[in-house]
Formats: structure tokens, C-alpha cells, sequence
């Protein structure tokens, strides 16, 4: 039996063979370390950057019982830990030398982190964003839908979705831009998007989901241009990926919203979406030396 405690590598079939059966355990609150892993699984360990991913399991009495995955420059992701699970994470990390831009996971798990953390290093966290996660529970009865229909995106329709996920990286502030060049490096690149067009083929509105992995899918993005917004457009476009998971055979759905937006959880909640629990996103900095 191994050692209680982390246990680091960069090995990924040896990572995902003690930690498969953990991960696809509760596949909505682990939704984002299965899919990166299975993102990093099919098309390689540098699919997101080319320096080397590393992965962690918390084992206790020959069980995995948490994970954490990096792929640089990204912050680390963190499945729930205890406060002293965290504090010995940050421990080991800072013992060996590593840097992070930041934490994301659960809400008290990423602040559990972000606080050993500095204790550690003295890197000054910030709270960048809190998501919820939700997932669907039961579909309603269709309402009426703006005029339209929905239109799964092909290769002809490549500009605008790089246009249109670089529009919604600026506007919820995450790390990387989105364009031409780092379009097959970012997390929307295996992604299957559909469009919610008007009656004369127009695009107003687009939805992402994940490949399935465990039974699950992740809705990922959701985005509307501002000045197209007011409309039903994303609601509209959102049923449609959420049915089409379901036909897809998903027995999970889900998605995260930003908890401060009212009209985004509003319409996830009505049209079928229910509260799992919230995550939180830090970023690290480190302060400047005091001037004498």
C-alpha cells in the first residue's frame, strides 16, 4: 500500500490509471479536471502549451480521496479538499519549487489553498471570480423561442467562433486570448459549438459543450454580443445544446454561471438547471518590496 499523502507526477496513463475511478465518481463536481485530462489524453500532453502538464492524488488508506492537476501557464485546478489537505498540498509545492499564477476548485477548497499558499511563498491572492455550478435536473416544457432555429457550427463558421470566444475571454477575464494562432491551444478548441440563428441565417448567439466523458457534459461557453442581448437568444441556444446532450446519451449536464449575474441564473434555473455548489478562481501576485 502506498504512503498516505500527495503523490506528484507527470506521467498522465499513470496518473488516470489510480485516479479514474475517483474522477468519474461525481462527474458534475469533478467536470473540470475530466474534461482537460481527457482533452490532454486525445491530443497530447502538450495540448495546452508546451511545457509539461503535472498532476497530484491525495491517497489515504490505499484510496484517492482528492486530485489537482496544472497544465502550464494555467493555475492549478484542485478537486475538494479539507484545510489541512490544502495546507499540505501548498506545503510540498512551494518545497519543491513550483510556481502558480493562481487556484481554482471548489470555494472553500480554493481559498483553503490560496491562504497556505502564502503562508508558504508569501504570493498575495486575489479573488478573480466566483462561478456556480449547476446541473440540469428536468427539461420544461418547450416556451416560445425567438424566431429561428439552432445550427451546429462547421469549419466555414471557424472566424467567427475565434472572433466570438475572443469576445467572451475579454469580457469574464480569463488568462489567455483567443485568436488565429492560439485558437488549437485553447479549451474551446474541441469543443462542438452551435449557433442560434435568426430566420435569414444570421448568427446571434452561441453555445459549446464537451465531449462526454463519464456520463457528463459541460455547456462551455455561452455567449451573446452585448449589443444582440434582450432577446431569448441564449436561452434559446442553451435548450438546444442541453437537449442535444441528452439525445447524445450524457446522464449528466452541466454548467457554471457567474453567482453575481442575476439574468444568467434566472434563466439557467428556469429552464431546468439546479445549484450544485460554488467555485472560486485566485490569482497570485507577489508585493512590491517597500521603498526606504
Amino acid at each position: 500500500m502506498r504512503p498516505d499523502g500527495w503523490h506528484l507526477t507527470q506521467d498522465l496513463d499513470n496518473f488516470l490509471g489510480r485516479t479514474e475511478g475517483f474522477l468519474n465518481s461525481r462527474p458534475s463536481l469533478h467536470t473540470m479536471p475530466l474534461t482537460v485530462i481527457e482533452g490532454l489524453r486525445t491530443r497530447g500532453a502538450n495540448a495546452f502549451g508546451s511545457e509539461a502538464p503535472v498532476f497530484g492524488r491525495l491517497e489515504q488508506g490505499g484510496e484517492v480521496s482528492a486530485i489537482f492537476y496544472r497544465t502550464p501557464p494555467g493555475r492549478l485546478g484542485l478537486t475538494p479538499v479539507t484545510r489541512e489537505q490544502a495546507g499540505m498540498l501548498a506545503a510540498r509545492l512551494a518545497d519543491l519549487g513550483h510556481t502558480l499564477p493562481g487556484v481554482s476548485g471548489e470555494d472553500d477548497s480554493a481559498s483553503a489553498f490560496a491562504e497556505a499558499w502564502q503562508r508558504h511563498t508569501g504570493a498575495v491572492p486575489t479573488l478573480r471570480q466566483r462561478l456556480r455550478l449547476y446541473r440540469l435536473g428536468t427539461l420544461p416544457p418547450p416556451e416560445p423561442l425567438p424566431e429561428g432555429r439552432g445550427r451546429v457550427a462547421g469549419e466555414q463558421d471557424r472566424g467567427q467562433l475565434i472572433r466570438w470566444c475572443g469576445e467572451f475571454v475579454a469580457a469574464v477575464g480569463e488568462i489567455r486570448s483567443v485568436d488565429a494562432d492560439s485558437w488549437s491551444y485553447t479549451r474551446f478548441a474541441d469543443k462542438r459549438f452551435t449557433f442560434w440563428e435568426t430566420q435569414d441565417g444570421t448568427p446571434v448567439s452561441m453555445a459549446g459543450m464537451t465531449s462526454m466523458v463519464a456520463g457528463q457534459i459541460r455547456v462551455d461557453p455561452v455567449y451573446t454580443p452585448a449589443h444582440l442581448r434582450g432577446h431569448g437568444y441564449a436561452g434559446a441556444v442553451t435548450v438546444h445544446v442541453s437537449r442535444a446532450a441528452l439525445t447524445a446519451g450524457a446522464t449528466e449536464v452541466v454548467l457554471f454561471a457567474d453567482p453575481a449575474n442575476p439574468t444568467s441564473n434566472s434563466l439557467y434555473q428556469r429552464i431546468g438547471y439546479v445549484p450544485v455548489t460554488d467555485f472560486a478562481v485566485y490569482d497570485f501576485s507577489w508585493a512590491a518590496p517597500e521603498v526606504t
